[in-house]
Protein backbone atom coordinates (compact mmCIF):
# COMPACT_ATOMS: atom_id res chain seq x y z
CA UNK A 1 0.00 0.00 0.00
CA UNK A 2 1.38 3.58 -0.59
CA UNK A 3 1.99 5.37 2.52
CA UNK A 4 2.23 9.05 2.31
CA UNK A 5 3.42 11.34 5.66
CA UNK A 6 0.71 14.16 5.71
CA UNK A 7 0.81 17.34 8.13
CA UNK A 8 0.07 21.31 8.55
CA UNK A 9 1.87 24.25 9.84
CA UNK A 10 0.20 27.48 9.21
CA UNK A 11 0.95 31.19 9.68
CA UNK A 12 0.40 33.78 7.72
CA UNK A 13 2.97 36.67 9.24
CA UNK A 14 2.63 40.53 9.02
CA UNK A 15 6.01 42.04 10.56
CA UNK A 16 4.43 45.10 11.08
CA UNK A 17 1.60 44.05 13.41
CA UNK A 18 1.48 44.33 17.20
CA UNK A 19 1.43 41.18 18.33
CA UNK A 20 3.46 37.34 17.88
CA UNK A 21 2.28 33.88 17.71
CA UNK A 22 3.11 31.97 20.25
CA UNK A 23 2.94 27.85 20.68
CA UNK A 24 -0.75 29.07 22.67
CA UNK A 25 -2.00 30.20 19.88
CA UNK A 26 -1.29 27.07 17.52
CA UNK A 27 -2.61 25.17 20.64
CA UNK A 28 -6.48 27.47 20.24
CA UNK A 29 -6.11 27.63 16.20
CA UNK A 30 -7.45 31.09 16.27
CA UNK A 31 -9.81 30.47 12.95
CA UNK A 32 -7.98 27.15 12.06
CA UNK A 33 -8.52 24.04 13.63
CA UNK A 34 -6.78 23.82 17.15
CA UNK A 35 -3.22 21.66 16.93
CA UNK A 36 -3.61 18.00 16.70
CA UNK A 37 -1.18 15.44 16.91
CA UNK A 38 -0.35 12.09 15.47
CA UNK A 39 -3.88 10.07 14.75
CA UNK A 40 -5.78 13.19 15.34
CA UNK A 41 -4.28 15.01 12.68
CA UNK A 42 -7.03 13.08 10.24
CA UNK A 43 -9.97 14.07 12.16
CA UNK A 44 -9.56 17.41 10.17
CA UNK A 45 -11.58 16.54 7.31
CA UNK A 46 -15.25 17.75 5.34
CA UNK A 47 -13.95 21.46 6.23
CA UNK A 48 -12.97 24.05 3.86
CA UNK A 49 -9.16 22.79 4.42
CA UNK A 50 -6.28 21.93 2.34
CA UNK A 51 -5.61 19.02 4.71
CA UNK A 52 -8.95 17.99 4.51
CA UNK A 53 -9.11 17.86 0.59
CA UNK A 54 -5.67 16.05 0.57
CA UNK A 55 -7.44 13.59 3.01
CA UNK A 56 -10.82 12.67 0.62
CA UNK A 57 -8.90 11.89 -2.37
CA UNK A 58 -6.09 9.69 -0.13
CA UNK A 59 -8.74 7.70 0.95
CA UNK A 60 -10.16 7.42 -2.13
CA UNK A 61 -6.87 6.26 -3.91
CA UNK A 62 -6.37 3.42 -1.06
CA UNK A 63 -3.68 5.35 0.19
CA UNK A 64 -2.25 4.67 3.71
CA UNK A 65 -2.40 8.21 5.45
CA UNK A 66 0.75 9.10 8.32
CA UNK A 67 -0.21 11.86 10.34
CA UNK A 68 2.34 14.18 11.84
CA UNK A 69 1.37 17.16 13.11
CA UNK A 70 -1.39 20.19 12.42
CA UNK A 71 -1.12 23.64 13.37
CA UNK A 72 -2.52 26.73 12.40
CA UNK A 73 -2.44 30.36 14.16
CA UNK A 74 -4.37 33.58 13.45
CA UNK A 75 -2.29 35.76 11.08
CA UNK A 76 -0.28 38.06 13.32
CA UNK A 77 3.43 39.44 13.41
CA UNK A 78 6.31 36.70 13.82
CA UNK A 79 5.76 33.21 15.02
CA UNK A 80 7.71 32.84 17.94
CA UNK A 81 11.55 30.57 17.95
CA UNK A 82 9.88 28.93 20.61
CA UNK A 83 6.46 27.58 18.73
CA UNK A 84 8.14 27.02 15.46
CA UNK A 85 10.89 24.82 16.72
CA UNK A 86 8.37 22.90 19.26
CA UNK A 87 6.07 22.54 16.14
CA UNK A 88 8.51 22.12 13.51
CA UNK A 89 10.50 19.15 15.88
CA UNK A 90 7.23 17.64 16.09
CA UNK A 91 6.71 17.43 12.50
CA UNK A 92 10.32 16.04 11.57
CA UNK A 93 10.51 13.74 14.23
CA UNK A 94 7.31 12.11 13.27
CA UNK A 95 8.49 11.28 9.43
CA UNK A 96 11.89 10.38 10.92
CA UNK A 97 10.31 7.76 12.81
CA UNK A 98 7.40 6.72 10.63
CA UNK A 99 9.12 3.94 8.77
CA UNK A 100 9.14 3.55 4.73
CA UNK A 101 7.51 6.20 3.17
CA UNK A 102 6.58 6.88 -0.59
CA UNK A 103 5.75 10.74 -0.65
CA UNK A 104 5.18 13.77 1.60
CA UNK A 105 1.96 15.84 1.83
CA UNK A 106 1.98 19.02 3.38
CA UNK A 107 -0.33 21.79 3.64
CA UNK A 108 1.52 25.03 4.43
CA UNK A 109 0.68 28.91 4.07
CA UNK A 110 4.11 30.16 2.23
CA UNK A 111 3.98 33.86 4.13
CA UNK A 112 5.34 32.48 7.41
CA UNK A 113 8.19 34.61 9.31
CA UNK A 114 9.94 33.59 12.51
CA UNK A 115 11.70 35.64 15.23
CA UNK A 116 14.80 34.07 13.67
CA UNK A 117 13.83 33.14 10.08
CA UNK A 118 12.87 34.91 7.25
CA UNK A 119 11.17 32.41 5.47
CA UNK A 120 9.70 29.75 7.71
CA UNK A 121 8.38 27.29 5.28
CA UNK A 122 11.86 27.13 3.40
CA UNK A 123 13.36 26.22 6.59
CA UNK A 124 10.26 23.46 7.23
CA UNK A 125 10.93 21.93 3.56
CA UNK A 126 14.66 21.90 3.70
CA UNK A 127 13.93 19.60 7.13
CA UNK A 128 11.53 17.39 5.72
CA UNK A 129 14.11 16.89 2.61
CA UNK A 130 16.96 16.30 5.00
CA UNK A 131 14.64 13.41 6.63
CA UNK A 132 13.39 11.94 3.66
CA UNK A 133 15.98 12.09 1.11
CA UNK A 134 15.77 13.91 -2.52
CA UNK A 135 13.77 10.77 -4.17
CA UNK A 136 10.64 10.91 -2.54
CA UNK A 137 8.02 13.28 -3.95
CA UNK A 138 7.18 16.42 -1.58
CA UNK A 139 3.93 18.63 -2.72
CA UNK A 140 2.52 21.42 -0.72
CA UNK A 141 -0.30 23.84 -0.92
CA UNK A 142 0.34 26.76 -0.42
CA UNK A 143 -2.14 30.13 0.34
CA UNK A 144 -2.92 32.36 -2.48
CA UNK A 145 -1.01 35.22 -0.39
CA UNK A 146 2.20 32.96 0.38
CA UNK A 147 5.59 35.14 -0.63
CA UNK A 148 7.45 32.23 -2.47
CA UNK A 149 11.30 32.14 -1.84
CA UNK A 150 13.26 29.86 -4.32
CA UNK A 151 14.27 27.68 -1.11
CA UNK A 152 10.76 26.68 -1.47
CA UNK A 153 10.59 25.78 -5.06
CA UNK A 154 14.07 24.12 -4.67
CA UNK A 155 12.47 21.66 -2.10
CA UNK A 156 9.16 20.59 -2.96
CA UNK A 157 8.50 18.74 -6.19
CA UNK A 158 5.65 21.00 -6.76
CA UNK A 159 3.82 24.52 -4.89
CA UNK A 160 0.17 24.59 -5.53
CA UNK A 161 -1.43 27.45 -4.41
CA UNK A 162 -5.43 28.62 -3.84
CA UNK A 163 -7.04 30.66 -7.09
CA UNK A 164 -9.61 32.32 -4.96
CA UNK A 165 -9.60 34.97 -2.69
CA UNK A 166 -12.07 34.98 -0.47
CA UNK A 167 -10.09 31.54 -0.23
CA UNK A 168 -12.95 29.15 -1.19
CA UNK A 169 -10.78 26.71 -2.32
CA UNK A 170 -8.44 25.76 0.18
CA UNK A 171 -9.92 22.14 0.37
CA UNK A 172 -9.85 21.88 -3.51
CA UNK A 173 -6.65 23.03 -3.21
CA UNK A 174 -5.94 19.83 -1.32
CA UNK A 175 -7.66 17.69 -3.87
CA UNK A 176 -5.49 18.96 -6.50
CA UNK A 177 -2.25 18.47 -4.55
CA UNK A 178 -3.22 14.70 -4.10
CA UNK A 179 -3.87 14.26 -7.71
CA UNK A 180 -0.94 15.79 -8.66
CA UNK A 181 0.51 13.63 -5.77
CA UNK A 182 -0.66 10.44 -7.94
CA UNK A 183 0.61 11.52 -11.19
CA UNK A 184 3.85 11.60 -9.61
CA UNK A 185 3.83 8.46 -8.39
CA UNK A 186 2.50 6.91 -11.44
CA UNK A 187 5.13 8.03 -13.60
CA UNK A 188 7.94 8.05 -11.05
CA UNK A 189 9.69 11.38 -13.53
CA UNK A 190 10.10 14.60 -11.71
CA UNK A 191 8.48 17.71 -13.77
CA UNK A 192 10.91 21.15 -14.76
CA UNK A 193 10.43 24.23 -12.91
CA UNK A 194 9.69 27.52 -13.39
CA UNK A 195 9.73 30.21 -10.84
CA UNK A 196 9.26 34.11 -11.75
CA UNK A 197 8.47 36.84 -9.15
CA UNK A 198 6.53 39.43 -10.05
CA UNK A 199 8.34 43.71 -9.73
CA UNK A 200 5.60 45.09 -7.57
CA UNK A 201 3.46 44.68 -4.46
CA UNK A 202 -0.10 44.29 -4.75
CA UNK A 203 -2.01 45.49 -1.69
CA UNK A 204 -4.85 42.75 -0.40
CA UNK A 205 -8.01 44.71 -0.87
CA UNK A 206 -7.46 44.80 -4.75
CA UNK A 207 -6.64 40.93 -4.66
CA UNK A 208 -10.19 39.84 -4.63
CA UNK A 209 -10.98 36.90 -7.38
CA UNK A 210 -14.43 38.20 -7.61
CA UNK A 211 -13.34 41.38 -9.56
CA UNK A 212 -10.85 41.94 -12.66
CA UNK A 213 -8.04 41.62 -12.79
CA UNK A 214 -7.78 39.29 -10.42
CA UNK A 215 -10.58 36.97 -11.70
CA UNK A 216 -9.10 36.78 -15.40
CA UNK A 217 -5.34 36.18 -14.85
CA UNK A 218 -6.95 32.83 -12.55
CA UNK A 219 -9.11 32.61 -15.70
CA UNK A 220 -5.68 32.59 -17.50
CA UNK A 221 -3.95 30.50 -14.82
CA UNK A 222 -6.48 27.63 -15.44
CA UNK A 223 -6.98 27.73 -19.16
CA UNK A 224 -3.02 27.09 -19.46
CA UNK A 225 -2.69 23.94 -17.09
CA UNK A 226 -2.82 20.74 -19.21
CA UNK A 227 -1.02 17.35 -20.02
CA UNK A 228 2.08 19.62 -20.83
CA UNK A 229 1.76 21.84 -17.72
CA UNK A 230 0.00 19.56 -15.33
CA UNK A 231 0.41 22.49 -12.14
CA UNK A 232 0.52 25.96 -12.56
CA UNK A 233 -0.04 28.81 -9.49
CA UNK A 234 -0.10 32.39 -9.24
CA UNK A 235 0.37 33.39 -5.30
CA UNK A 236 -0.12 37.45 -5.01
CA UNK A 237 1.86 36.93 -1.57
CA UNK A 238 1.25 39.21 1.45
CA UNK A 239 2.62 42.41 1.44
CA UNK A 240 3.01 43.01 4.82
CA UNK A 241 6.61 40.47 5.58
CA UNK A 242 9.58 43.05 5.48
CA UNK A 243 11.95 40.53 3.83
CA UNK A 244 13.49 40.03 0.51
CA UNK A 245 11.33 38.22 -1.36
CA UNK A 246 8.20 39.26 0.03
CA UNK A 247 5.51 39.80 -3.67
CA UNK A 248 4.09 38.11 -6.18
CA UNK A 249 5.40 34.44 -7.67
CA UNK A 250 4.38 32.05 -11.08
CA UNK A 251 4.84 28.56 -9.86
CA UNK A 252 5.08 26.47 -12.99
CA UNK A 253 5.25 22.19 -13.36
CA UNK A 254 6.19 21.53 -16.92
CA UNK A 255 6.42 18.09 -18.74
CA UNK A 256 10.13 19.96 -19.71
CA UNK A 257 11.91 23.32 -19.40
CA UNK A 258 10.48 24.96 -22.12
CA UNK A 259 6.45 24.13 -21.20
CA UNK A 260 6.97 25.42 -17.64
CA UNK A 261 8.67 28.68 -18.66
CA UNK A 262 6.37 29.39 -21.17
CA UNK A 263 3.72 28.85 -18.98
CA UNK A 264 5.61 30.82 -16.24
CA UNK A 265 6.38 33.43 -18.49
CA UNK A 266 2.61 34.02 -19.81
CA UNK A 267 1.46 34.93 -16.34
CA UNK A 268 4.02 36.83 -15.17
CA UNK A 269 3.43 39.46 -18.53
CA UNK A 270 -0.10 38.86 -18.08
CA UNK A 271 -0.26 40.41 -14.66
CA UNK A 272 2.39 43.20 -15.37
CA UNK A 273 0.40 44.40 -18.16
CA UNK A 274 -2.74 44.82 -15.56
CA UNK A 275 -0.11 46.78 -12.90
CA UNK A 276 -2.17 49.82 -13.12
CA UNK A 277 -5.80 48.03 -12.28
CA UNK A 278 -4.35 47.02 -9.26
CA UNK A 279 -6.29 50.31 -7.17
CA UNK A 280 -9.52 51.95 -6.12
CA UNK A 281 -11.41 54.05 -3.85
CA UNK A 282 -10.97 53.67 -0.15
CA UNK A 283 -12.75 55.46 2.00
CA UNK A 284 -11.95 57.36 5.67
CA UNK A 285 -14.23 56.34 8.50
CA UNK A 286 -16.63 58.97 8.48
CA UNK A 287 -16.82 59.32 4.96
CA UNK A 288 -17.26 55.52 4.34
CA UNK A 289 -19.84 55.48 6.96
CA UNK A 290 -21.81 58.67 6.03
CA UNK A 291 -21.80 57.35 2.33
CA UNK A 292 -23.61 54.20 3.75
CA UNK A 293 -25.95 55.93 5.77
CA UNK A 294 -27.01 57.82 2.08
CA UNK A 295 -26.63 54.48 0.27
CA UNK A 296 -28.91 52.94 2.88
CA UNK A 297 -31.68 55.59 2.89
CA UNK A 298 -32.65 53.52 -0.36
CA UNK A 299 -31.30 50.14 -0.34
CA UNK A 300 -33.28 46.84 0.51
CA UNK A 301 -29.92 45.12 1.69
CA UNK A 302 -27.07 46.01 4.05
CA UNK A 303 -24.21 48.47 2.70
CA UNK A 304 -21.38 46.45 3.95
CA UNK A 305 -17.93 48.08 4.76
CA UNK A 306 -14.57 46.39 5.54
CA UNK A 307 -12.63 47.52 8.14
CA UNK A 308 -9.90 46.87 5.96
CA UNK A 309 -6.69 47.78 7.99
CA UNK A 310 -7.48 45.88 11.30
CA UNK A 311 -8.34 42.71 9.51
CA UNK A 312 -7.15 39.84 12.08
CA UNK A 313 -6.61 38.38 9.05
CA UNK A 314 -4.03 39.75 8.00
CA UNK A 315 -2.22 40.76 11.62
CA UNK A 316 -4.29 43.29 13.10
CA UNK A 317 -5.25 42.44 16.48
CA UNK A 318 -8.85 43.25 15.89
CA UNK A 319 -9.55 45.82 18.53
CA UNK A 320 -9.25 49.18 16.68
CA UNK A 321 -11.96 52.07 17.40
CA UNK A 322 -11.93 53.84 14.06
CA UNK A 323 -14.85 52.31 12.68
CA UNK A 324 -17.34 52.27 15.96
CA UNK A 325 -16.25 55.93 16.77
CA UNK A 326 -17.45 56.71 13.19
CA UNK A 327 -20.50 54.62 13.41
CA UNK A 328 -21.41 56.40 16.82
CA UNK A 329 -20.69 59.70 15.82
CA UNK A 330 -22.74 60.15 12.75
CA UNK A 331 -25.61 58.21 14.46
CA UNK A 332 -25.70 55.70 12.02
CA UNK A 333 -28.66 53.30 12.22
CA UNK A 334 -29.32 49.52 12.84
CA UNK A 335 -25.57 49.47 12.36
CA UNK A 336 -23.27 46.50 13.74
CA UNK A 337 -19.39 45.70 13.58
CA UNK A 338 -17.27 42.85 14.82
CA UNK A 339 -15.29 41.11 15.80
CA UNK A 340 -13.85 43.61 18.50
CA UNK A 341 -11.31 41.63 20.53
CA UNK A 342 -11.69 42.09 23.98
CA UNK A 343 -11.76 39.63 26.97
CA UNK A 344 -11.60 41.76 29.50
CA UNK A 345 -14.64 43.62 27.98
CA UNK A 346 -16.66 40.43 27.22
CA UNK A 347 -16.35 39.06 31.18
CA UNK A 348 -17.33 42.70 32.33
CA UNK A 349 -20.24 42.26 29.93
CA UNK A 350 -21.23 37.88 31.11
CA UNK A 351 -20.43 40.03 35.05
CA UNK A 352 -23.05 42.45 34.47
CA UNK A 353 -25.62 40.29 33.12
CA UNK A 354 -28.29 40.66 29.42
CA UNK A 355 -30.14 43.79 30.36
CA UNK A 356 -28.00 45.80 31.93
CA UNK A 357 -25.53 48.74 31.28
CA UNK A 358 -21.78 48.75 31.60
CA UNK A 359 -19.24 51.43 31.52
CA UNK A 360 -16.13 50.17 29.80
CA UNK A 361 -12.65 51.20 27.91
CA UNK A 362 -13.50 49.14 25.01
CA UNK A 363 -10.51 47.95 22.74
CA UNK A 364 -7.47 49.98 21.60
CA UNK A 365 -5.20 48.27 23.46
CA UNK A 366 -2.85 46.91 20.69
CA UNK A 367 -1.17 50.17 20.53
CA UNK A 368 -1.92 51.67 16.81
CA UNK A 369 -1.31 54.82 16.21
CA UNK A 370 -4.23 57.32 16.21
CA UNK A 371 -6.26 54.87 18.41
CA UNK A 372 -7.28 54.82 21.51
CA UNK A 373 -10.00 52.62 23.82
CA UNK A 374 -13.30 53.85 23.48
CA UNK A 375 -14.29 54.67 27.10
CA UNK A 376 -18.35 54.57 26.78
CA UNK A 377 -21.20 52.96 28.35
CA UNK A 378 -22.86 50.23 26.52
CA UNK A 379 -26.46 47.86 26.54
CA UNK A 380 -25.44 44.07 27.14
CA UNK A 381 -28.40 43.08 24.57
CA UNK A 382 -27.12 39.17 24.58
CA UNK A 383 -24.48 36.99 25.97
CA UNK A 384 -22.56 34.01 24.42
CA UNK A 385 -20.45 31.15 25.57
CA UNK A 386 -18.76 32.16 22.10
CA UNK A 387 -19.46 28.32 20.05
CA UNK A 388 -20.66 27.73 17.14
CA UNK A 389 -21.09 26.28 13.05
CA UNK A 390 -19.77 28.80 10.77
CA UNK A 391 -21.50 26.79 8.08
CA UNK A 392 -20.07 29.81 5.10
CA UNK A 393 -17.86 28.98 1.90
CA UNK A 394 -14.80 30.61 3.73
CA UNK A 395 -14.84 28.74 7.58
CA UNK A 396 -16.70 26.04 5.62
CA UNK A 397 -18.29 24.25 8.87
CA UNK A 398 -15.53 24.95 11.27
CA UNK A 399 -16.99 25.09 14.63
CA UNK A 400 -15.68 28.68 16.10
CA UNK A 401 -14.59 28.75 19.69
CA UNK A 402 -14.87 32.53 20.41
CA UNK A 403 -14.91 32.19 24.23
CA UNK A 404 -17.26 34.21 26.36
CA UNK A 405 -18.80 36.74 23.83
CA UNK A 406 -21.44 39.81 23.81
CA UNK A 407 -23.33 41.95 21.66
CA UNK A 408 -23.18 45.62 22.75
CA UNK A 409 -25.66 48.33 22.25
CA UNK A 410 -24.86 52.10 22.39
CA UNK A 411 -27.29 53.73 20.54
CA UNK A 412 -28.63 51.71 17.39
CA UNK A 413 -25.25 50.50 17.10
CA UNK A 414 -24.45 46.67 17.74
CA UNK A 415 -21.02 45.05 18.08
CA UNK A 416 -20.07 41.71 18.56
CA UNK A 417 -17.34 41.52 21.24
CA UNK A 418 -14.96 38.30 22.02
CA UNK A 419 -12.59 36.37 23.88
CA UNK A 420 -10.60 35.03 20.80
CA UNK A 421 -9.17 37.13 17.86
CA UNK A 422 -10.87 35.67 14.63
CA UNK A 423 -11.65 37.41 11.68
CA UNK A 424 -15.35 38.32 10.59
CA UNK A 425 -16.07 35.99 7.31
CA UNK A 426 -19.21 34.49 8.00
CA UNK A 427 -23.14 36.06 8.70
CA UNK A 428 -23.01 33.33 11.54
CA UNK A 429 -20.17 35.59 13.44
CA UNK A 430 -23.43 37.90 14.05
CA UNK A 431 -26.26 35.57 14.47
CA UNK A 432 -24.37 34.07 17.66
CA UNK A 433 -24.81 36.86 19.91
CA UNK A 434 -28.19 37.90 18.76
CA UNK A 435 -28.23 39.90 15.55
CA UNK A 436 -29.18 39.10 12.35
CA UNK A 437 -27.03 40.72 9.56
CA UNK A 438 -30.05 40.70 7.21
CA UNK A 439 -31.85 43.36 8.95
CA UNK A 440 -29.16 46.15 10.00
CA UNK A 441 -28.46 48.39 7.26
CA UNK A 442 -24.84 49.05 7.64
CA UNK A 443 -22.33 46.01 8.23
CA UNK A 444 -18.94 47.08 9.36
CA UNK A 445 -16.56 43.95 9.05
CA UNK A 446 -12.82 43.47 9.99
CA UNK A 447 -11.59 41.97 7.30
CA UNK A 448 -10.23 42.71 4.05
CA UNK A 449 -11.95 40.07 1.30
CA UNK A 450 -12.91 36.85 3.18
CA UNK A 451 -15.88 38.53 4.27
CA UNK A 452 -17.39 39.07 0.52
CA UNK A 453 -17.70 34.57 0.29
CA UNK A 454 -20.27 34.98 2.94
CA UNK A 455 -21.62 38.64 2.82
CA UNK A 456 -21.68 39.82 -0.82
CA UNK A 457 -24.95 37.72 -1.13
CA UNK A 458 -26.69 39.80 1.05
CA UNK A 459 -24.83 43.27 0.42
CA UNK A 460 -26.30 45.98 -1.82
CA UNK A 461 -22.86 47.80 -1.73
CA UNK A 462 -19.91 47.27 -0.78
CA UNK A 463 -16.84 49.72 0.44
CA UNK A 464 -13.35 49.76 1.73
CA UNK A 465 -12.81 51.80 4.88
CA UNK A 466 -9.49 52.87 6.01
CA UNK A 467 -9.16 53.09 9.55
CA UNK A 468 -6.09 52.95 12.26
CA UNK A 469 -4.99 48.93 12.12
CA UNK A 470 -1.69 46.82 11.38
CA UNK A 471 -2.21 46.18 7.88
CA UNK A 472 -2.69 49.35 5.72
CA UNK A 473 -4.54 49.53 3.05
CA UNK A 474 -1.63 51.01 1.14
CA UNK A 475 1.24 49.13 0.56
CA UNK A 476 3.64 52.15 0.33
CA UNK A 477 2.64 53.54 3.53
CA UNK A 478 4.64 50.59 5.62
CA UNK A 479 8.31 51.41 6.80
CA UNK A 480 9.69 48.92 4.52
CA UNK A 481 13.40 48.22 5.47
CA UNK A 482 14.31 44.58 3.43
CA UNK A 483 12.84 44.05 0.29
CA UNK A 484 14.88 43.44 -2.45
CA UNK A 485 15.89 46.25 -4.24
CA UNK A 486 13.90 47.85 -7.02
CA UNK A 487 10.46 46.15 -6.02
CA UNK A 488 8.05 48.62 -6.09
CA UNK A 489 6.11 49.23 -2.84
CA UNK A 490 2.66 49.65 -4.66
CA UNK A 491 1.33 48.79 -8.02
CA UNK A 492 3.55 51.62 -10.30
CA UNK A 493 4.74 53.61 -7.35
CA UNK A 494 7.87 54.06 -6.22
CA UNK A 495 10.91 51.32 -6.40
CA UNK A 496 12.24 50.19 -2.87
CA UNK A 497 15.93 51.10 -2.37
CA UNK A 498 17.33 49.77 0.78
CA UNK A 499 18.85 52.52 3.13
CA UNK A 500 21.78 49.67 4.24
CA UNK A 501 22.35 46.04 2.92
CA UNK A 502 19.97 44.39 3.91
CA UNK A 503 21.18 41.03 6.02
CA UNK A 504 20.43 37.65 4.12
CA UNK A 505 17.08 35.93 4.58
CA UNK A 506 17.33 32.80 6.62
Amino acid sequence: MTRIAVGGFLHETNTFAPTKATYDAFLHGGGWPRLQVGADVLSVRRINLGLAGFIEVAEAEGWDLVPTIFAGATPSAHVTKDAFERIARAMIDSLASAGPLDAVYLDLHGAMVTEHLDDGEGEILARVRKVIGHDIPLVVSLDLHANVTPEMVAHADALIAYRTYPHVDMADTGRACARHMALLLKTKQRLAKAFRQSPFLIPISWQCTNDQPAKGIYQRVAALQNDAVPTLSFAFGFPAADFVHCGPSIMAYGRTQADADAAADAIAALVESHEDDFDGKIWSPDEGVRHAMELAKTATRPIVIADTQDNPGAGGDSDTMGMLRALVRNKAQAAATGVIYDPAAAKAAHEAGEGATVTLALGGKSGIPDDAPYQETFVVEKLSDGNFLAPGPFYGGRMMKMGPSACLRIGDVRAVVASTKTQLADQAMYRFVGIEPTEQKILVNKSSVHFRADFEPIAEKLLICAAPGAMPADTATLPWTRLRPGIRIKPSGAPFIPATKSRSTG
